[in-house]
């Protein structure tokens, strides 16, 4: 800001002084390239100079144009371009007009500093491109340089390849009064209405309009290239900027590895590329910054393709929206006709949205509009406009009241922090479906709402017929707090879309704000009246939600954080799959397929070590009206419910849903025919069927009953030998303790060995051996399930615990002679 103030002090200075030598003459020849100049009134015609092939060359030892002045080019007609340098280390201050003749495009050149102001035009057939650089190159190497002015044998026919610019670029600075951009619309939707500016810097036509050297200050401004192009580089050290042709002039490169310094657009600034089909806009710099309701706008009403709007900055982009203009500060896309609109790319270590400003593209046609795609380290969208607080920061593409479908949304970078009621979305309004949204980062963070109850949200969403395309978001670690959202939804017959949610290190949904908790959900919702009335919705909801894939670590849930699939119509839920290491729910939080009317959707989770739901949390599937109950699906090989939680597949009319759990243990979870204080399975109707219960245990339940045991026990005569075999050399021996008693107080006994003498051979024939079975005591065993017997009773059932059989010790297999 304090060079701000400095460029600001120094151009009101420089304003006094031409404005008190009023009769000075301002455009003056420096004798170097047969330049002759004539003032006449406020005019100053400027003759002869040097021409080769199709290029006139001009050198001026001043060149600055008071208001109400006009700069005169005598080109002859074969001219194609006209380059000009300022060489006297005076800054030039256009106030005036600049005109040429035919379509020649022309070149200003002072490395010494740009001024535009207020009352600055052009009129020139071809491109603009002022620069604050030192020299022009050329193909076969000549340069026309302003610090280092060449004779005329120098010049050449050839085209120019690129600007040179020094050690420490002059700034450009260009003043006006600012766009008067308005939207009709009360609820903000395109098109946006173009006025006429008051002061306007504009080229002919598909032309382009460049300003290219060291900071540059837009306050005020308005760049016009209808069709064309708008180019702005700041560079802060030596570089060359090459000059590509095209159809629409010239595009600059920076593939030379330039330092840059820093932009700004300031003062309800504009740059505008609209026409019957929209041109391009690129903006490089180090820091770039719109404030004030600035706005980069391109509005394609044609056949073709627009161009597209290429930020890159390699410090940061700033885009904050404070402002009273009707439009806030950011870059706006829209297409109208059968073609699509441009796309929006932005790359930069740092975005930031904050206070209403936005990245918009949208369709009021039959094409689709741009995609959005931002590469940048961090990326923060926070909060709302607090002059005009309808204006909410935004990253999104749309679909307007047609058939043609939103742009797509990809976001790439380290971290993206959603705040304040901001929002990261692609939505639909028409036929037309929504875009993608694909997200991959390292950290992700939605949280919060603005303080009139607009929660922050990443989404896809359906406002109309069109469908709702997937969100996907690929993330290392996922936080959603206070009240955040990331959903898909739909408000209409439109069918939401899914979410693929990835996140390698862990997911936290986390508590709830003032009018909404924190959620990852795919939703058939019905607005307030107010908005059903604004946007012209239907009371009944037919569409279906789509569903929720998850895959994570770690998920938890807290403090009122919902993981769902729901609708609010007659539609289905969706399905909602989790896959996880640990699942926790605690204090109030639910992974949830709800219906209004239509059928529940089904839940399945797959956990690799632990579920646990603690304080009044829930794991839900429930389906109102004739709709049946979905489905839960729990593979876990712990299971733990404590304080009142439950696993609930309910209905109203319908048939309940199904509950299959599968686990090694399951802790405080009990089956219950509705729901009580504790902590409950239940698959109930109120007035239909109810679903049933399955609980498959894979570990040993002492509880769960017993194996029965056959009733034919095998002859253990023949398992388990009485003796061995003596022809054979085999022995026992049963060595003692030598004497020495177990303890102190008995006797000492003999240590001479037992010797049996005894016939072995009686003991060979087979002998009635009684197995000792143990008796074990009569155990209660706990039912977990029920069924109706033929004669129409109730009977409870226990799931038998597998036994592990054991082979028994035996010397059967010791060869008999």
């Amino acid at each position: 800001m304090r060079a701000i103030t400095k460029l600001g002090a120094f151009t009101i200075g420089f304003f006094s002084f031409t404005l008190i030598l009023p009769a000075m003459a301002q455009v003056i020849s420096d004798g170097t390239t047969n330049t002759v100049v004539n003032q006449s009134g406020n005019n100053f015609n400027i003759f002869n100079g040097i021409q080769k092939g199709n290029n006139l060359f001009h050198s001026f030892s001043n060149f600055s144009i008071p208001a109400g002045s006009t700069a005169i080019f005598n080109n002859a007609a074969d001219v194609q371009n006209i380059f000009s340098r300022v060489t006297a280390g005076s800054v030039s201050n256009i106030d005036g007009l600049i005109q040429a003749n035919g379509s020649a495009n022309l070149f200003l050149l002072n490395p010494s500093g740009i001024i535009f102001g207020s009352n600055a035009q052009l009129n020139i057939g071809g491109s603009f491109i002022g620069t604050t650089a030192e020299s022009i190159k050329f193909a076969d190497g000549v340069e026309f340089s302003a610090i280092n002015p060449q004779i005329t044998p120098l010049l050449t026919i050839n085209a120019p390849i690129g600007l040179q610019l020094g050690s420490n670029p002059a700034p450009i600075n260009v003043q006006g009064t600012g766009h008067s951009l308005s939207n009709p619309n009360p609820s903000g939707l395109p098109p946006i209405i173009v006025a006429p500016s008051a002061s306007e810097l504009r080229v002919q036509p598909e032309q382009t309009l460049a300003l290219v050297g060291g900071n540059l200050h837009l306050n005020g401004a308005t760049l016009t290239a209808q069709q064309g192009q708008v180019e702005l580089g700041s560079v802060s050290g030596t570089g060359l900027v090459s000059l590509i042709p095209t159809a629409q002039g010239y595009t600059l490169g920076y593939e030379n590895g330039q330092s840059f310094g820093d932009i700004q657009l300031a003062q309800r600034s504009l740059l505008d590329v609209s026409g019957v089909n929209a041109g391009s806009v690129q903006v490089q710099g180090r820091h770039i910054k719109f404030i004030d309701g600035s706005v980069v706008l391109a509005q394609n009403f044609g056949y073709l393709a627009g161009g597209e709007i290429h930020l890159q900055a390699s410090a940061a982009i700033d885009m904050i929206g404070r402002t009273d203009a009707a439009i806030w500060s950011g870059i706006r896309s829209e297409t109208f006709g059968s073609a699509a609109g441009g796309n929006i790319r932005v790359i930069t270590p740092k975005l930031t949205l904050q206070e209403g400003a936005g990245l918009n593209s949208s369709t009021v046609g039959t094409a689709a509009s741009g995609n959005i795609e931002v590469q940048a380290t961090a990326i923060e969208l926070s909060g709302f406009s607090p002059i005009n607080p309808t204006g909410i920061s935004t990253l999104s593409t749309s679909s307007y009241y047609s058939s043609g479908n939103a742009g797509d949304i990809f976001v790439n970078g380290n971290s993206l922090v959603v705040s304040g009621g901001a929002s990261l979305s692609s939505a639909t309004f028409g036929s037309g479906s929504s875009g993608k949204v694909t997200i991959r980062n390292n950290h992700t963070t939605v949280m919060g709402e603005n303080p009139f109850g607009l929660y922050s949200s990443i989404s896809s969403t359906t406002f109309a017929m069109g469908n709702a395309k997937i969100l996907t978001l690929d993330t290392a670690k996922l936080q959603i707090l206070d009240g955040g959202v990331v959903a898909a939804t739909t408000f209409f017959i439109g069918n939401g879309g899914d979410l693929s949610i990835n996140a390698t290190e862990s997911i936290e949904i986390s508590g709830r704000s003032r009018s909404n908790n924190s959620s990852i959900n795919s939703s058939v919702l019905r607005l307030d009246p107010q908005f059903q009335q604004l946007f012209g919705l239907p009371d009944i909801l037919i569409a279906n939600a789509g569903n929720v894939n998850i895959t994570t670590p770690n998920l938890t849930l807290m403090d009122g954080g919902t993981v769902s699939v729901t609708s609010q119509g007659r539609g289905n839920g969706g399905s909602l799959n989790i896959t996880a290491n640990t699942i926790k729910l605690d204090r109030q939080t639910s992974i949830q397929a709800a219906t209004e009317s239509g059928n529940g959707g089904n839940i399945a989770l797959e956990v690799g070590k632990l579920l646990i739901l603690r304080g009044n949390s829930a794991i839900v599937a429930t389906a109102g009206g004739n709709g049946n109950g979905g489905n839960i699906n729990i593979n876990a090989p712990l299971v733990v419910g404590l304080e009142n939680s439950d696993i609930i597949a309910n209905a109203v009319q319908g048939r309940g849903g199904n509950i299959q759990i599968t686990t090694q243990g399951k802790i405080g979870l009990q089956f219950r025919p509705e729901l009580t204080l504790e902590n409950d399975i239940t698959a109930s109707s109120q007035f239909g069927i109810s679903g049933t219960v399955q609980i498959n245990n894979l570990g040993v339940d002492p509880n769960s009953g017993l194996i029965g045991l056959p009733a034919n026990v095998t002859d253990p005569s023949q398992q388990i030998a009485t003796g061995c075999a003596n022809d054979q050399g085999s022995k026992f021996v049963a060595t003692g303790r030598g004497g020495v008693p177990q303890n102190p107080t008995q006797e000492v006994t003999s240590d001479r060995t037992w010797s049996d003498i005894r016939d072995l051979s009686t003991y060979r024939k087979n002998s009635s051996i009684t197995p000792q079975i143990t008796q074990s005591s009569e155990v209660l065993i706990q039912a977990t399930s029920w069924h109706r017997n033929a004669q129409g009773k109730i009977e409870l059932i226990a799931d038998k615990s597998p036994t592990q059989a054991q082979q028994p010790l035996t010397c059967a297999a010791v060869p008999k002679s």
